[in-house]
C-alpha cells in the first residue's frame, strides 16, 4: 500500500455549488406548490439528494494531519494539505497524525554481550511519513512502534558489553552512548519501514547493572580506579627515586654501594607510595 493523493476541490467552491443546488431545489419546490407539476417535485427530489450526498464530501484537514479515504472498502487516497476541502462523497475517513511523537520505553532486563544482566531503557522520537502504510499495513502503528522498539533495544543491548574494562571491544554501552544510539536508530528504521514511520532519533536514557550484580560491578569499577591511581603513583615514585640517586651520585654527596642503593630505593618507595603518613627514623650511626 502506497500513499497517493485523492481528488479534492476547495471547500468554499463546494459550498457555493451546494448553495446553488439548495436554491434551485427550493425554487422547484415553490413552483410545484404553485402549478402542481409532477416534474417540478421530481426535480426537487433529485437536487435535494445531490445536495445531501455532496454535503458528505466536505472535510477539514488540520496542520500536520492526514486523512485516509476509503469507499466501500476500496482505498482512494489521502489528503495531507491543511485546509477546507470537498472530495468524493460517502467515503470513510481515518485521521493520522503527522506530528513528531515520542515515547519512553519500559526498563528492560537483558544480558549484554558478556552475559551480564543489565537494565536498559530508551527514548524514541518518530513520525508518520506514509499514512497509507500506517493505516493499512499494520493493525495499530503506535503499538507496532512500541513493540518493535523494545525488540530492537533488546537486540542492540545484546550486541555490546556494558563497559569496556580491558579494552577488548571498540564500543561499549556506557562509554559510547552516541554510537549505540545511532545504531539503534538505524535498526529501528529497518524494522518500522513497513509501517510508514520515520525514526528521527533513538537514545538510551537509562543504563544500569541489574540489582543482583550491581554491588559486585561497583566494587570492580572501584578496584579499577584504585589500580589506575596506584599505577600513576608508582610511575611517579620510580622517576623521583631514580632522579634522587642519580643526583646524589653525580654531585658526590655520598658514595653508595649496591646494598645502600637498594636500601635507599626501598625506603624512598615506601615513603612515596604509601597512602598513610610515615614517621621518619633518623639513623645517627653506630655506637661501635
Amino acid at each position: 500500500m502506497k500513499e497517493k493523493d485523492i481528488f479534492r476541490v476547495n471547500g468554499f467552491v463546494g459550498v457555493a455549488f451546494e448553495l446553488i443546488l439548495v436554491v434551485a431545489a427550493g425554487f422547484l419546490f415553490w413552483q410545484f406548490t404553485l402549478y402542481q407539476n409532477p416534474a417540478m417535485i421530481i426535480g426537487f427530489i433529485i437536487l435535494a439528494l445531490i445536495a445531501t450526498v455532496l454535503a458528505t464530501g466536505f472535510t477539514i484537514i488540520q496542520p500536520n494531519q492526514a486523512k485516509v479515504f476509503t469507499l466501500f472498502g476500496s482505498y482512494l487516497g489521502v489528503i495531507k494539505k491543511e485546509g477546507f476541502w470537498v472530495s468524493i462523497p460517502l467515503t470513510l475517513r481515518k485521521n493520522v497524525s503527522l506530528r513528531v511523537l515520542n515515547f519512553n520505553s519500559d526498563k528492560l532486563k537483558v544480558n549484554d554481550l558478556e552475559g551480564n544482566p543489565i537494565e536498559i531503557a530508551a527514548v524514541v522520537v518518530y513520525k508518520v511519513v506514509d499514512s497509507a502504510k500506517a493505516v493499512f499495513d499494520v493493525e495499530d502503528y503506535r503499538g507496532f512502534v512500541h513493540t518493535q522498539s523494545e525488540t530492537g533495544l533488546r537486540h542492540i543491548a545484546s550486541q555490546y558489553p556494558y563497559d569496556n574494562f580491558n579494552n577488548d571491544y571498540e564500543i561499549s554501552l556506557r562509554q559510547h552512548s552516541d554510537e549505540v544510539g545511532d545504531e539503534l536508530t538505524r535498526d529501528l528504521q529497518r524494522r518500522l519501514q513497513v509501517a510508514g514511520v520515520e525514526i528521527i532519533e533513538a537514545r538510551i536514557m537509562h543504563l544500569a547493572y541489574s540489582s543482583e550484580i550491581a554491588h559486585s560491578m561497583l566494587q570492580r569499577q572501584q578496584a579499577r580506579a584504585v589500580l589506575a591511581a596506584r599505577k600513576v603513583i608508582v610511575d611517579g615514585a620510580v622517576s623521583m627515586v631514580k632522579s634522587a640517586i642519580d643526583q646524589l651520585s653525580s654531585e658526590g654527596v655520598v658514595e653508595l654501594d649496591e646494598e645502600k642503593k637498594a636500601q635507599m630505593v626501598n625506603n624512598l618507595m615506601v615513603a612515596l607510595v604509601s597512602d598513610k603518613g610515615n614517621q621518619p627514623i633518623v639513623n645517627t650511626g653506630s655506637i661501635y
